[in-house]
Formats: C-alpha cells, sequence, structure tokens
C-alpha cells in the first residue's frame, strides 16, 4: 500500500467530467480531502468527457488522475458504446438505452480497490436517485448493497474492520439542487461536459443535455458552457 506523502486524509473521487462528479470533486476537497481523480475509457462513443474530466482534476489540485480502461463496449447493450442510436426524445418507460449495463458497479469496484491501494479514506461518487435518467445502478438500495460486498472483499476491512466508505453527497438532491451546491463551493461548470454526442458543442436534444438544461433554468442562472464569451 502505497503512503500518503500530504497530510490531508485522501478520498478517491469517480470523475467522469460532468456536473454531477464535478460538484462531488469540489465537495470533496472543500471536506478537506486530497483527490485522487479516477476516470473511465469504457468505450464511450467520444473523448469529451475524458478531457473534461482532466481539466476538473487540474481545478481540484488532484494527487493525480488516472485513466483506466474497461471496454464495456464489447459487451454492448448500451447507446452510448455505440449499440443502437442516442435517443434525441424522452423514451417512454422503462430504462434508457443510454444505460450502459454494470457501469456504476465495475467503477465502484476498481475506485474501491484503489482507495485501497493509496489508502484513502473514501469513495465519492455523484450519483443522484432525485433527478436522473432512471438508472437502477444509481440508487441507494445500490450503493448499500455494493458497500457491505466491498467491505466483504476489502483487505483492510478483513484485518482491521475499518471500511472505505462510499459517499454519495448528491444522492438526494436533484440537479438544481447540485449547481446550487456547486456555485457555492465555486465550481467552473464551464469546466464540465455533459451532452452524450462529442461535437465541438453540446447537442441540446439528448437525456443528459435536456437534464442539465433544466437544471440551469431552474436555478435561474446561464450555462457557462454555452457562453458564446468563453
Amino acid at each position: 500500500m502505497h503512503a500518503q506523502t500530504h497530510e490531508r486524509p485522501g478520498a478517491v473521487v469517480l470523475l467522469s467530467g460532468g456536473l454531477d462528479s464535478t460538484t462531488v470533486a469540489y465537495l470533496a476537497r472543500a471536506s478537506g480531502y486530497a483527490i485522487y481523480a479516477l476516470s473511465f475509457d469504457y468505450g464511450q462513443r467520444h473523448r469529451r468527457e475524458l478531457e473534461a474530466a482532466a481539466a476538473v482534476a487540474r481545478a481540484v489540485d488532484a494527487v493525480e488522475h488516472r485513466v483506466v480502461r474497461i471496454d464495456l463496449g464489447a459487451i454492448g447493450g448500451s447507446s452510448l458504446t455505440g449499440d443502437g442510436h442516442i435517443p434525441t426524445t424522452p423514451e417512454p418507460g422503462g430504462i434508457p438505452s443510454t444505460w450502459v449495463p454494470a457501469r456504476n458497479h465495475i467503477f465502484l469496484a476498481v475506485a474501491s480497490g484503489y482507495a485501497e491501494v493509496v489508502g484513502a479514506q473514501a469513495v465519492y461518487i455523484g450519483v443522484s436517485q432525485v433527478d436522473y435518467s432512471g438508472y437502477p445502478d444509481c440508487r441507494g438500495e445500490f450503493l448499500a448493497a455494493y458497500q457491505r460486498a466491498a467491505d466483504l472483499a476489502s483487505k483492510q476491512f478483513v484485518e482491521t474492520g475499518r471500511s472505505i466508505p462510499v459517499v454519495a453527497p448528491l444522492l438526494y438532491l436533484s440537479k438544481a439542487g447540485a449547481i446550487q451546491l456547486g456555485l457555492a463551493l465555486g465550481v467552473d461548470y464551464g469546466l464540465t461536459w455533459s451532452c452524450y454526442r462529442g461535437e465541438a458543442v453540446p447537442c441540446g436534444v439528448c437525456d443528459s443535455c435536456r437534464l442539465r438544461a433544466a437544471a440551469f433554468a431552474a436555478v435561474g442562472v446561464p450555462d457557462p458552457l454555452l457562453d458564446p464569451r468563453r
């Protein structure tokens, strides 16, 4: 296990470069943690979100930013990894095609292992079950079940009884609430990326863009990513 070389405790932050994970990264830093940013190149259609994640990692003075490659496109089942078209209108009922099978389960497993290796004291994830797309792995009951499994699989927990908790501070917060929190923390949302397409500007019509636009409208502030002065 690597010893930490700084006075602050460490936290692994799952960082996609989107609104929620960026807010959580700033919150973890404000809570006194040194940030170990963890992103994934998982076969998503574009790398634009990884560029955003790198920018956010720099903004929060991350100790390091690791990008782990796991090709979830190899199993398919999601329009985000090229299995079908990304919808531009709300899909009626059920879990949308943009859900990536097992994504958060796999990401959290890697994050827990990473946390144990670097001696981090927590894992932060930006999921919410209030204002989201209906993904099953964004719910509190999943996180509770995952935590139990992570503890049982942890050398640290088995030997010492000390858990590495998964912290989901936005779980019961709307996306507008997350933005309000982030603005209070000084988040530069112009660094973030939410669009499921990796073009020069957000498409404005995918599910993620619609949720983002509605949240900024609810807060009553413009989205800095769409500010032509930037």
